[in-house]
C-alpha cells in the first residue's frame, strides 16, 4: 500500500478527536493516523492519492496540511 505523509499543525488527541470525522469522511476508518510527537506533527495517510482531497479535509477541520 502506498502511504503518503502530510506536515500538519495538528498538535494533541484533542486536535485528533477534531479531524477524525472530516478524515473519516474522506478517507474511510484507519486509513491515517496522525504523529503529533513528531516536531512536524506528521499525518501518514494510506491508499489514497488525491493529495488535494487530504488537505481539503483537514483545512475543513481548521487545520492546515501539506505535502511532505
Amino acid at each position: 500500500m502506498e502511504t503518503t505523509k502530510f506536515k500538519t499543525n495538528i498538535k494533541c488527541s484533542g486536535c485528533v478527536a477534531t479531524v477524525t470525522p472530516f478524515l473519516n469522511e474522506a478517507l474511510g476508518e484507519d486509513k491515517w493516523e496522525v504523529d503529533y510527537n513528531n516536531p512536524s506533527k506528521v499525518l501518514t495517510v494510506v491508499g489514497e492519492k488525491d493529495n488535494a482531497k487530504v488537505i481539503q479535509a483537514v483545512e475543513k477541520a481548521g487545520y492546515k496540511a501539506e505535502v511532505l
